[in-house]
């Protein structure tokens, strides 16, 4: 991580349902479960104060279903992309086959993409993105962080220029407003893990 990185946040998903919901199960499958823990994470998120990057822990729940992962992933990725400030980013860990096509589901039905893991230290784009992000994305990925006047190795012509300008507003990509450096969002929440 960078001295101009935002600070990171480890919220686990689990631990959050258990305490929300004072229930004893770790699943996810009711609207109104999926309400209190994003709202218990938002709570999390005021308190951090200044931008962050959460990583939002799933690997303790068992199931989500598509209404849970609308209140939980989608939602909360259209309040803070919403907010101008953008002052949270998130990658979304633990996001297993039982849990992939929920969330993949509710993503791509309302057009947003995020950041997740799928196996230990594996990171992917899910969601609705194009090839070209995809593509500069998977390189920035493979590099992990990138100087400003290094762009062209991971966006060569103006479509890639235009597509990482896109996973910056899009919260898939971190820019140092300090450096103009470009950072996997996976990087800065690898210490975490």
């Amino acid at each position: 991580m960078t001295a101009d990185a935002p600070d990171p946040i480890a919220i686990d998903v689990g631990e959050v349902l258990q305490r929300s919901v004072t229930s004893l199960h770790s699943s996810l499958i009711t609207r109104p479960t999926g309400r209190a823990v994003r709202m218990a994470i938002e709570t999390q998120l005021r308190g951090a104060g200044t931008l962050s990057v959460s990583l939002i822990d799933f690997s303790e729940v068992g199931i989500i279903d598509y209404s849970c992962a609308d209140e939980v992933v989608a939602k909360l990725l259209k309040q803070y992309l919403a907010d101008e400030r953008q002052d949270a980013l998130f990658v979304f860990r633990g996001v297993r086959e039982p849990h992939l096509l929920q969330v993949e589901g509710v993503l791509q039905r309302q057009k947003l993409a995020a950041v997740v893991e799928t196996a230990p230290s594996q990171f992917t784009l899910v969601g609705t993105f194009s090839d070209q992000e995809r593509q500069v994305w998977d390189r920035l990925e493979a590099k992990r962080a990138i100087n400003a006047d290094a762009v062209d190795q991971i966006a060569p012509d103006r479509s890639g220029v235009m597509a990482l300008e896109s996973l910056v507003e899009r919260g898939l990509v971190f820019r140092s407003s300090k450096s103009g450096s470009f950072h996997a969002l996976s990087q800065l929440v690898a210490h975490l893990m």
